[in-house]
């Protein structure tokens, strides 16, 4: 799967989050959830639209297209499995947070799913 960089995969990441709390997503909300300020948000949800990741209903609500909503998948997919993972082996829930954060977007997909089979084989023993 093609990598859109850290910066849009935190945005798709938290448009699903907020998607599954809230009725409708809006950039105020996307701003809120990052702590990011309006003009980076609305710059990003232009950028997310060009590359079809979203899209944008006439009263300006966000949703996934199916292409950002498969990589909004992943990337939380990643992010849950190595927070959970750090959490098991003793790193505090903060710094697991964060490191996952940063893991969730440099990792491969051969080696996350390399990863996720090896911890599977060996959680099961």
């Amino acid at each position: 799967m093609q990598h859109y960089g850290e910066s849009l995969e935190d945005y798709l990441e938290a448009i699903l989050v907020l998607s599954k709390q809230l009725p409708v997503v809006r950039s105020v909300d996307v701003a809120s959830y990052l702590g990011f300020s309006k003009p980076s948000v609305s710059h990003a949800v232009k950028l997310m639209v060009e590359q079809n990741l979203i899209e944008l209903d006439h009263s300006k609500c966000i949703r996934l297209s199916e292409l950002g909503k498969t990589v909004a998948e992943g990337t939380y997919q990643r992010h849950v499995f190595f927070s959970s993972m750090l959490e098991e082996i003793g790193v505090p829930k903060e710094i697991a947070q964060e490191d996952a954060c940063r893991i969730e977007h440099v990792i491969s997909e051969e080696t996350f799913d390399a990863i996720k089979a090896y911890y599977k084989k060996n959680e099961a023993r």
